[in-house]
């Protein structure tokens, strides 16, 4: 190969390419099909003879690049896209090392990932390739084909505009973990009382369904609204039956998954944790958002049963 990189050491360059694609799209599968087009780029050109310096560098800018392109033609499919649109989640693997996550964790959130949609795909890919992965402006001025003054520029806003809805999270990851396990257990029990007591004043909630499994038509504000919402989807739950919820860490944050009878992902759920309470909660039932996950049950289906 041109650069006298062996296959199995360019493979090992395949975690970073996926870290920067999924930042860049929120999609799991969308992230997975661009690192995959990146390979087999960096694989063309070197059996055709390229001299490629840095097959990292490489790789970096062509998932950055195909990541820009990617985001430009979502953009349409998300203004017809039915109802809230979140990110497809992450789970994160318990036997990673903690340090490691907590490093991740921040840049990582489906909170962080949805205020990353309010920049333009020139603005995210210079914010994420300087602020969470730490490259030269000059470096970044190469990848995205623009002068090292225009990317300062653009890094910049985007770090103000970010800066001005970011989320601080909870330090502790003892409390924070304690204080999740209580809010999911309150949830499953449909304990409107428990809920109110973790919940923030200023509490959000929001659903993602697609248009193709029930969730809320848009974000709701308020703790007892909140409340009352998750105690009225834990009395559905209660009719359905069966139906499990296993604590996991989504994005780097807390969360759960629902499992039907069959052991089927119904719902990934995470929270947002700060000040020692839930500021922010995230509902994913769209079936082709959990599929990467496992086998995924019919939540429509459940509910008509449930209901009858």
């Amino acid at each position: 190969m041109g650069s006298g990189e062996p296959v199995d050491a360019v493979e090992e360059l395949r975690p970073r390419a996926f870290a920067i694609a999924y930042r860049m799209l929120g999609s799991v599968s969308e992230a997975e099909d661009v690192v995959q087009e990146a390979l087999l780029r960096l694989h063309r050109a070197e059996a055709e003879g390229e001299r490629i310096e840095s097959p990292r560098a490489y790789l970096s800018t062509i998932v950055t690049r195909l990541a820009i392109d990617q985001l430009r033609s979502a953009r349409m499919r998300r203004e017809t896209y039915v109802g809230e649109w979140l990110p497809e989640p992450l789970l994160v693997s318990e036997d990673e090392d903690p340090a490691r996550q907590a490093e991740v964790a921040d840049s990582l959130s489906l909170a962080f990932l949805v205020l990353l949609e309010s920049l333009s795909p020139e603005q995210r890919a210079v914010f994420l390739l300087r602020e969470v992965f730490d490259y030269p402006y000059e470096q970044i001025a190469e990848v995205v084909g623009k002068s090292q003054p225009a990317v300062r520029q653009l890094a910049v806003r985007a770090r103000r505009q970010v800066d001005e809805g970011r989320v601080r999270f909870d330090a502790s990851r003892e409390q924070r973990d304690e204080l999740a396990d209580r809010f999911f257990a309150a949830t499953q029990e449909g304990d409107l009382e428990g809920l109110e007591a973790l919940l923030a004043e200023d509490v959000e909630l929001h659903g993602d369904g697609g248009g193709k499994a029930p969730a809320i038509a848009r974000a709701l504000f308020g703790r007892e609204r909140v409340a009352k919402t998750l105690r009225n989807w834990a009395k559905i739950g209660a009719r359905v039956g069966g139906l499990t919820m296993r604590r996991v860490d989504v994005n780097g944050q807390p969360g759960a998954m629902t499992l039907d009878p069959e052991g089927r992902l119904l719902n990934v759920m995470t929270v947002d944790i700060a000040d020692g309470q839930v500021i922010g909660i995230r509902s994913i039932v769209n079936p082709d958002k959990l599929r990467h996950l496992g086998p995924v049950g019919d939540v429509n289906e459940l509910v008509r049963g449930g209901t009858s």
